[in-house]
Parts: C-alpha cells; sequence; structure tokens
C-alpha cells in the first residue's frame, strides 16, 4: 500500500486536517493507495504556490524549458515499472499502463520540442510608423483535471503543454488513480522543473464539486483543460465560463466503425476488437458502434465473434487474461443494465455479457435499434452494437445519429471513397483502415458536440495555452485629431 501525499510549492505534505481516504483494488478489495484528501485551503495553497514559480518559469530561456521536459521524459520512461506497480488501482492490465507511460514520455518530448515554436506576427497596421506585432505569451496558472482511465497519458497531456508553453500547472488528480497522478508529479519534480511548477491535489471524491469549483474560481487560474464524462464536463464548463476562463474540453464519445461492403474484413475485425475491448473499452474513443454494410453484415459479425472468444476478461494479474477488470463492480452493474435492456427489447447478443463483480466479458449485440439505451448512451466498457445499413448514405446518417462527435473509423478499399465520407463524418478524428483508438503526441486531438471542444497536442495546443497580445512601437509622430 502507498501512502500518497499533496505535492505543493515543490514539498510532499498531508492534508491541512490530516484526513486521508483509500483507493482499493476493484478485483481483491485491498488497499492500493492511502490517499491525502485535501481541504479548501490546500488548493488554494496549490495555486499559490503555482502563481509563485510563475515568473520564473515564464521566463527561461526556451531551450532551458526545452531540457527540463526532456529530462521529465526520460525519467518518466525509465520508472515505468513503478506507475505498472499501482495499476491496481484501476484494475488495468499491466500492457495498458505500460504503453501509458511509453506515450506519455513523446507527449513530454513533443511539448519540449513546442518551446521554440510559439510565434507570433508582423502586421501591417494603417498608421504610419505604427509597427504591430501579435504576441503569444504564457498565461499563469493552468488547472488540468485528468481521469482514471488512461492515467499516466491524460494527466501528463493536461500539464505538458501549458508548461512547454511557459505556464505553471495544479494538477487535480482522479479520485481513483490518485497514486499515478501524484508519481507524475514526483517525477517532474524530481526532475528539476523548479518548485511550485507542478502541483497536485487529490481529493476525497465526496470532495470533488467543492475542490473543483475553488480551484476554478481562485483569480490567479487562468486557463481550464478537463478530460472526462460530458456530464461533468457541462459543469466544469459551465463554472469556467461564469467565471471568464477559458476552458479546454475533451468528454465522452461513442465511436463509430464504419465497414463499407468493399472493406478487408478481417482488418476491420481486428481493428473494431482492438478499439471496442482493449482496457475494457473504458477509453473515450473505444468503438462502441459497428456500423456495417448489410451485404458483409453477416460474415463480419461471425469473424468479429470468433475473435471475441480469444479474449477472456480476468483478473490482471492472471496469466489466462487478456483483458482486464472494470474500474469497479459499480461500473458492471450499470452497463449490464444496458446490456439487459437491449436484450430486452429485442436485440440479439452474440457474444459475452457475462458480469462478476468487476470482471465483464467482451460483449456484441446485434438487431439494435433506436429504442436501445445503447443505441445513444456510451457505455464506457467492453459493448460494441452492430447497426446495418445498405450504402454509404445509409451509414453516414447512422453514424452522425449521435450527440457524440470524438473518433470514428471507416474501412473501405476505395481510400478516395473513405476520404470523401471521412470529411462528411461529424467527429473530430477520423481514421481511414485504421482502429478508433489512436492517439500521438504531435496529433490535434479533440471532438465536436457533446464530445467537448478544443484541441491537445502539439501545436494545436499552443493557442489553448497562450494568451495573444496585440503590441504596436510607434516610429515617429503620430497624427491626432483633437
Amino acid at each position: 500500500m502507498l501512502d500518497v501525499p499533496l505535492l505543493i510549492g515543490g514539498q510532499s505534505c498531508p492534508a491541512r486536517d490530516g484526513r486521508t481516504f483509500e483507493r482499493r483494488n476493484p478485483v481483491t478489495g485491498a488497499v492500493v493507495s492511502r490517499v491525502a484528501a485535501a481541504t479548501l485551503d490546500d488548493a488554494d495553497a496549490a495555486v499559490a504556490a503555482a502563481q509563485a514559480a510563475f515568473p520564473a518559469w515564464a521566463a527561461l530561456a526556451p531551450n532551458e524549458r526545452r531540457s527540463r521536459l526532456l529530462r521529465a521524459a526520460g525519467q518518466l520512461q525509465a520508472r515505468s515499472a513503478e506507475f505498472i506497480a499501482v495499476a491496481g488501482e484501476t484494475g488495468a492490465m499491466a500492457n495498458w499502463y505500460g504503453f501509458n507511460v511509453q506515450l506519455a514520455a513523446n507527449i513530454l518530448r513533443e511539448a519540449a520540442s513546442m518551446t521554440t515554436q510559439i510565434n507570433g506576427e508582423v502586421i501591417p497596421s494603417d498608421v504610419p510608423g505604427s509597427f504591430a506585432m501579435a504576441l503569444r505569451q504564457p498565461c499563469g496558472v493552468v488547472l488540468g483535471i485528468a481521469p482514471w482511465n488512461a492515467p499516466v497519458i491524460l494527466a501528463t497531456r493536461a500539464i505538458a503543454m501549458p508548461l512547454a508553453c511557459g505556464n505553471t500547472v495544479v494538477l487535480k488528480a482522479s479520485e481513483l488513480s490518485p497514486a499515478v497522478h501524484r508519481l507524475i508529479g514526483q517525477v517532474l519534480q524530481e526532475a528539476g522543473l523548479g518548485d511550485g511548477v507542478v502541483n497536485v491535489i487529490s481529493n476525497a471524491p465526496e470532495d470533488a464539486p467543492a475542490i473543483v469549483e475553488r480551484l476554478i474560481a481562485n483569480p490567479a487560474v487562468r486557463r481550464v483543460n478537463f478530460t472526462g464524462s460530458t456530464r461533468v464536463g457541462r459543469i466544469v464548463g459551465e463554472l469556467s465560463a461564469r467565471h471568464l476562463k477559458p476552458a479546454l474540453l475533451e468528454l465522452g464519445g461513442k465511436a463509430p466503425l464504419l465497414v463499407l461492403e468493399d472493406a478487408d474484413l478481417d482488418a476491420a475485425v481486428q481493428a473494431a476488437a482492438f478499439g471496442a475491448y482493449f482496457n475494457q473499452g473504458q477509453i473515450c474513443m473505444s468503438t462502441e458502434r459497428l456500423i456495417v454494410d448489410a451485404r458483409v453484415a453477416e460474415d463480419f459479425v461471425a469473424r468479429l465473434a470468433a475473435k471475441i472468444a480469444s479474449l477472456p476478461a480476468g483478473n490482471p494479474e492472471a496469466a489466462d487474461s487478456v483483458l482486464g477488470s472494470l474500474v469497479d463492480a459499480s461500473a458492471g452493474t450499470r452497463i449490464k443494465g444496458l446490456i439487459d435492456d437491449a436484450l430486452g427489447k429485442g436485440a440479439t447478443l452474440v457474444a459475452g455479457g457475462q458480469l462478476a463483480g468487476s470482471i465483464l466479458q467482451p460483449t456484441l449485440l446485434d438487431d439494435v435499434t433506436e429504442a436501445m439505451r445503447l443505441y445513444r448512451e456510451e457505455s464506457f466498457g467492453p459493448v460494441a452494437v452492430v447497426l446495418r445499413g445498405e450504402g454509404d448514405e445509409a451509414l453516414l446518417r447512422l453514424a452522425n445519429d449521435s450527440e457524440f462527435g470524438l473518433s470514428a473509423a471507416i474501412f473501405s478499399r476505395d481510400t478516395g471513397r473513405a476520404l470523401a465520407l471521412a470529411q462528411r463524418l461529424e467527429s473530430g478524428i477520423c481514421h481511414i483502415n485504421g482502429p478508433t483508438v489512436h492517439d500521438e503526441a504531435q496529433m490535434p486531438f479533440g471532438g465536436v458536440k457533446a464530445s467537448g471542444y478544443g484541441s491537445f497536442g502539439g501545436k494545436a495546443a499552443i493557442e489553448q495555452f497562450t494568451q495573444l497580445r496585440w503590441i504596436t512601437l510607434q516610429n515617429g509622430p503620430r497624427h491626432y485629431p483633437i
């Protein structure tokens, strides 16, 4: 069991009132971490520490900032085993946490490469002798709120580009993966970023609304970025708007994978299985809707069912488990309710559906209709549904018939035809002949509709985490009307 303190101003410290909470392994029930439960005063202190560290961090030469972020990336990757050791917080497989660390290190490297790419421009002015510039400058303190499902990737993404742009950060850790998020802060601290440059706050689950509101309301917090559910994202967006804080929101999804009648079905099946069931479908990009041309649907469903049979879910520490646990048993109960609703309304269970505690076998449902909750609701679990249509226009209508718009995929041997469809899909991301679950540090990552707004990743994030300023220099006399 790990003791997890707060990180404020470079110091490990308990909550001011000494309170803690526990995070337990969802499979075994064993305590994985005992965690400091921050008070509102702790939240204030974290912001104050970030604000105090801001002038020195913002004033660093870009290549010095780059070298510190690169050092942090190397140390993060070198400590992969420590992150895997606390995978029990969420019941995930070791390979998922290992992948998380690798991509998170790349996110830091990509952010490091951006420190010299924060450019402005000279703008022609109609005023004689006026030299006009648009400059991008650091904002100040950035609040990052990260979820538990891809804990290393998403917490690192919440802070990497803000740091590269010259901001300091307060990371509000997830209540379900606090040890992982605190470890990220420790790695960055030990890499020499500087005291207070990165601060990490953890809170008891029941305190989350008050802590989040306190952090967003703090005048020193200038930007908010949140990754998580659409339900909570609406709250964060509303709070940010109330306090006139720009927010970047990366929210839920219900990703469609379109299988056209000319698709390579074996390739589509491999992508569908990976996209729907990796990490128990607990990824915002997870494939939830398999939208298949009716002319190849029977063949596709049969091949996917065979693939699912090779993907047993179980205790992540068991040698024969390919898939691991849901984050907790209540998630299993919620998802099983969605499955039972669909079955009760006429859906066909092709594979899976068995639930034991927090272990849900990968599930495939056919004959799903609009009357079923699974048609529209995000399951955030190892569940995919088959929707059939004939022809590209029918498949496109089904794909766009969703409030969500994060990731999508299209399988077709005619790439020109697929590209034309991709441009009409209502999603922030679309992959042709690839899975819906795909991320690279340098790519613009964000959604549309109820999947949020704004983009993480590389140059796209510079706009989110800098302030654009207009500055002029007058050379010579200027005429005034009075």
